[in-house]
């Protein structure tokens, strides 16, 4: 299998399964000397881990980091950074009923056509149990931003049908972590924390849309062409189990404007080039141009429902499909650390890949 690296300068390379011994990643090009918090680190994955509330799938993970290698008296040493989480609450008979069904939107089908042979405990590697590995090298990647004094967020801005109207200039970033459903509104926490619960009672789930903002990237970052800042983070964040979209800046609204509107207009304020609006996200020409970059991301409805549903197993034969095991009625609230961790490794990637056009 390949496709399992990303990142050109600071790469991230994953390995394991959701019901295997353990999943874990190695980090390369990390620069020697960074002082790391390893209990921030651990902090992002409890944030992402299962069981953590009524909301959430109730595996119960620690998901205990164990680093291996590349990190010497609290410092990276700029060599591979080796990390393991064990796996610990593994339920594999709870998929036995589908040991030869293919689930409605799951990944069962197309890695039998793909492979001739899946691991249906958990979806195997297509679970999203690997994210597990991203938010740990994103933790590292987000502690590099940082000394350049580069902040990621992300939050909830809907689920299923219920929207934060409000935009995110008007919001405290640092309260999203503030309640179980990762939005910094109360108002709308409380309204997505009843949809999920309602979606939750009827076996069914709800999908929703994650907002992400990145303040004070410097301008000059990204690469023209097929390297593109925002051609990056696009892939960034479709690589996330359950994303159906993706769009930067003023996105799909674009479509509806003139360029008269559109078109950002710079200015010059205590020696910085700025521009009055931001319709471009942060991000013009594939490079980053000092403004917030900002975007959005919708996740779709976990494809797993406590109901049975009909599909077909791998005789071509029909079957009911039984609703039963441990997911979640909604992603949104575990995929904000995902988020983040994502948005980081492409920007500290690039921040590398910056440093190296010039000298």
């Amino acid at each position: 299998m390949s496709g399992n690296r990303f990142g050109k300068i600071f790469s991230l390379t994953t390995f394991g399964e959701s019901h295997g011994t353990a999943i874990g990643g190695i980090i390369e090009g990390c620069p020697a000397g960074l002082v790391l918090d390893l209990e921030q680190i651990q902090l992002e994955l409890d944030r992402r881990r299962p069981g953590q509330s009524k909301l959430t799938t109730q595996r119960k993970e620690s998901d205990q980091v164990q680093f291996l290698s590349g990190i010497f008296e609290g410092k990276t040493t700029g060599t591979p950074i080796g990390f393991l989480i064990p796996n610990q609450d593994q339920k594999s008979k709870d998929y036995n009923h589908i040991k030869e069904t293919y689930r409605p939107s799951h990944a069962d089908y197309v890695y039998q056509a793909k492979y001739g042979h899946r691991d249906y405990r958990g979806g195997g590697r297509s679970s999203a149990r690997e994210t597990a590995c991203r938010v740990v090298a994103g933790a590292i990647a987000e502690q590099l931003l940082a000394k350049e004094g580069v902040e990621v967020y992300a939050f909830v801005q809907q689920v299923g049908k219920e929207q934060l109207k409000k935009p995110y200039q008007a919001l405290d970033l640092s309260q999203t972590f503030s309640n179980a459903v990762r939005c910094p509104d109360a108002e709308a926490a409380s309204r997505f924390t009843a949809a999920i619960e309602k979606a939750k009672k009827q076996g069914d789930t709800l999908g929703g849309v994650i907002q992400a903002v990145v303040r004070a990237c410097p301008a000059g970052w990204g690469e023209p062409v097929f390297d593109k800042l925002h051609a990056d983070l696009a892939k960034a964040m479709l690589s996330i189990n359950a994303v159906k979209g993706f769009e930067y800046g003023s996105g799909f609204q674009a479509a509806e404007m003139k360029g008269s509107e559109h078109n950002d207009e710079f200015y010059k304020e205590d020696g910085k080039v700025k521009t009055k609006s931001n319709f471009s996200g942060g991000i013009q020409g594939g490079i980053s141009n000092g403004e917030d970059i900002y975007f959005r991301i919708a996740f779709k409805p976990v494809a797993t429902l406590m109901r049975d549903q009909k599909s077909i197993n791998q005789a071509g034969e029909a079957v009911e499909v039984k609703g039963k095991g441990r997911h979640d009625p909604c992603v949104l609230p575990r995929a904000v650390p995902i988020v983040r961790a994502m948005t980081a490794l492409v920007l500290a990637d690039h921040f590398l890949r910056s440093k190296s056009n010039t000298l």
